[in-house]
């Protein structure tokens, strides 16, 4: 169902979004469920600017070490939750003496380590302009008119519910249908002839599927059947051979809101940046003198 069903990645812009993730608890308990503890009184709030070490003189702050944590926070991973706090503290201390260091040495100076820092800041600013400009200025009503714009331009779509019988050969798929045109149960005879492990007890039911979930010649043929009906001639398939009946037709729902929503966000995150770095870039100076290099940038640039 176009791209917003999909699930969109924000990779392609060369960026990471942490988009929170929300869950409700239950609004009462159950009366018959044991008693649960007592919820632990919330934490007081944290001075950023209280000191939590000092390093040759210089200050590091609750700011400082939470930035530490979750800029780090991969490599804590597999640390219990108790430890965290210290190992992000003792890493922003080894950072703190390590470019203190570094600065003493002179690398501060080096010209690839400075375009190198131009660069962090640059990316750095292009994230705090997307997550103020972009994410946070996204809306649940833009979120719910995107999802409403996909479903009015789905084109409807009919789902079956199928049951076939699967044998090894095309004359073995004749004589059953042979015995359906002289009025056999189709599930009795799915049951006793059918080599799909899955419909032997079952009298060979698919349960419902869409266009395109079956292999080619078997969705053609599946498709083609009106309700009640079973395939005249053995359909063959990389499987072997199946005769098929459709035992009803309906059209296929799309998704909840509730069960996209976050998709559905992503692609608007998606095209407001995309839109936000056309309008900069068709106002921005730009020159390529490699004429090789610009016709590449312009045919990737033309892709998106």
């Amino acid at each position: 169902m176009s791209l917003l069903f999909r699930r969109a990645s924000l990779a392609s812009l060369g960026l990471a979004f942490g988009l929170s993730a929300l869950s409700l608890s239950p609004l009462m308990a159950q009366e018959t469920k044991p008693a649960q503890p007592e919820a632990a009184a919330p934490a007081a709030p944290v001075d950023p600017n209280a000191v939590v070490a000092t390093v040759n003189g210089e200050k590091l702050t609750e700011a400082d070490l939470a930035l530490a944590e979750g800029e780090l926070s991969q490599q804590f991973q597999q640390l219990p939750p108790e430890q965290r706090r210290a190992a992000a503290l003792s890493a922003a201390i080894e950072i703190r003496v390590m470019a203190k260091k570094a600065v003493d040495s002179g690398l501060d100076k080096d010209p690839d380590f400075q375009r190198r820092m131009a660069f962090l800041q640059q990316r750095a600013l292009h994230g705090e302009v997307v997550e103020k400009e972009v994410v946070n200025k996204v809306t649940d009503a833009d979120v719910r008119a995107r999802y409403d714009q996909e479903i009015a331009n789905t084109p409807p779509v009919n789902e079956i519910h199928a049951r076939h019988i699967l044998v090894k050969t095309k004359e073995e798929a004749a004589a059953i249908i042979k015995q359906l045109d002289g009025g056999a149960d189709f599930q009795k005879l799915a049951n006793e002839h059918t080599s799909d492990p899955s419909g032997k007890s079952n009298g060979g039911d698919l349960g419902w599927f869409g266009p395109g979930q079956m292999v080619p010649e078997f969705d053609k043929a599946a498709f083609a059947l009106d309700v009640g009906k079973y395939s005249k001639e053995p359909v063959q398939s990389q499987f072997g051979w199946h005769v098929i009946k459709v035992e009803d037709k309906r059209a296929k729902q799309p998704p909840a809101f509730d069960d996209v929503k976050d998709q559905a966000r992503q692609a608007v995150i998606r095209d407001k940046y995309f839109a936000m770095v056309k309008e900069l870039r068709g106002a921005a100076k730009v020159e390529i003198p490699d004429a090789k290099l610009k016709k590449d940038v312009d045919t990737l640039e033309g892709g998106k």
